[in-house]
């Protein structure tokens, strides 16, 4: 596909002629899913602002599962122990802002929208065709870059080999989380293919690490070893939850992020943190564990408890068994409802068989999102195996919401019900916006 294109209309950088809804005009004039892997497009722009990414320290993170929960918990970790961190990361829920932070605090707006110019315009000159995505990239190196950040946790956006981000040529360290099948229409059906292209984050002579019964694990053992890089592989079994403890040993972390998957997760933050530590730099153990404990990961097995309301964005099957475990495992004695929209990108029909009980109640739905499924499609999906009265299909969310809240109130025990809101990060997103205009369930 071509890339974004505003007619060569260029756009003057003085202030009160950008807007950061212009700016967000040509971000999106492409459609959400404009996505072209490759670097050769983002190597020329950035070789012609200079290569701001090569002045920076940054911690690569590439997977399937656990990218974002492990770089906000790192984030959190470096800026407690103060250095001053920039954050990468995608998607965004609410705001495109919320995808590039320094110290936990959002891009302000007036930047982000003079460098989309900056970038746009440079692009169009040089009749350079570059993605959103790229623009966003290029957009957080040039902004951690202005500000002489100590750091960048950098997420990958799709893959690794090809993504925007591996335009780094030396990070500090690289890290895989969980790798699964996902996005099969880009990186593959096999695990094999998909442990190839995370593993295109593993650089020469820079510490790879990872999970030691890791899906790909002779993958990433075998490029590790062509690019004389250590492969460091932590093992999470020697971790014990309890709750939102995790106890390793004597040492117990209080993490707020719920999820019994984020086990995995720090592990992999913890031997990082190690393995920065021998590299010279001072992360002490106090402030790793306060860092855990200020850390903020919406979207993700979010419960908000005043709304007895549970987020969660799992949109593949690895995702969703997780999901259903970490609620069985949290919330044991709670009946469910749940209010589900999926992508027609992703395996609905597997994702809803792993994620609901019998005995839920289920309320099939819709985001706003050009590729969500139509609700009456998920409900027949569903109801080709599962013969059940307790299901619903709605097109708004709004109305859905409602619905389910109206099925807690009739019973005795109102409490006794837990809402989830699941399936895509779309609708965990308008749920989010939803309860920051106050809309009241």
């Amino acid at each position: 596909m071509a890339g974004i294109d505003i007619n060569t209309q260029m756009y003057q950088e003085t202030e009160g002629l950008y807007t950061y809804d212009k700016a967000l005009s040509i971000l999106t004039s492409q459609g959400k899913f404009h996505i072209k892997l490759g670097l050769e497009r983002i190597s020329k722009l950035l070789d012609l602002l200079g290569n701001p990414q090569d002045n920076l320290r940054v911690i690569h993170i590439a997977g399937t599962n656990g990218k974002g929960s492990t770089c906000a918990m790192l984030a959190s970790i470096l800026t407690e122990a103060g250095y001053k961190t920039g954050l990468y990361t995608s998607p965004h829920l609410i705001d495109y802002t919320e995808r590039i932070k320094i110290n936990g605090q959002d891009i302000l707006q007036k930047d982000f929208a003079r460098l989309v110019f900056r970038i746009v315009n440079l692009a169009n000159l040089h009749d350079i065709h570059v993605t959103e995505f790229e623009i966003l990239t290029v957009l957080a190196f040039l902004y951690f870059n202005e500000h002489k950040v100590d750091f960048v946790v950098l997420e990958t956006g799709l893959g690794g080999r090809l993504d925007a981000t591996n335009i780094v040529k030396k990070p500090l360290i690289s890290v895989i989380t969980s790798i699964d099948i996902d996005h099969v229409d880009r990186l593959g059906n096999t695990i094999e293919q998909i442990a190839y292209e995370k593993a295109g984050i593993i650089k020469n002579n820079v510490p790879v690490i990872t999970l030691k019964n890791n899906n790909g694990i002779n993958i990433f053992a075998n490029i590790s070893e062509e690019n004389r890089s250590q492969l460091v592989l932590v093992d999470p079994s020697i971790y014990k939850q309890e709750n939102s403890k995790i106890i390793l040993e004597n040492d117990t972390y209080n993490l707020p992020l719920l999820g019994l998957w984020q086990i995995k997760n720090l592990s992999l933050v913890l031997k990082t943190v190690e393995v920065l530590n021998n590299q010279g730099f001072l992360i002490p153990s106090e402030k790793v564990k306060s860092g855990l404990e200020k850390v903020s990961w919406p979207g993700r097995l979010q419960y908000i408890k005043e709304k007895n309301l549970v987020l969660d964005g799992a949109h593949n099957l690895s995702g969703a068994k997780s999901l259903r475990e970490s609620l069985d495992y949290y919330f044991p004695d709670k009946k469910i409802i749940w209010i589900y929209s999926s992508l027609n990108t992703k395996d609905y029909k597997s994702i809803i068989e792993v994620l609901f009980n019998p005995q839920d109640i289920v309320i099939f739905t819709k985001s706003r999102s050009q590729n969500a499924v139509d609700p009456n499609i998920l409900k027949e999906s569903y109801m080709l195996t599962n013969f059940t009265k307790k299901v619903y299909s709605i097109s708004s969310l709004e109305k859905s919401i409602s619905l389910a809240y109206l099925f807690a109130q009739n019973d005795c025990d109102s409490t006794s019900y837990l809402t989830i809101i699941s399936g895509s990060f779309y609708i965990v997103g308008e749920t989010l916006n939803i309860l920051k205009n106050n809309w009241q369930f």
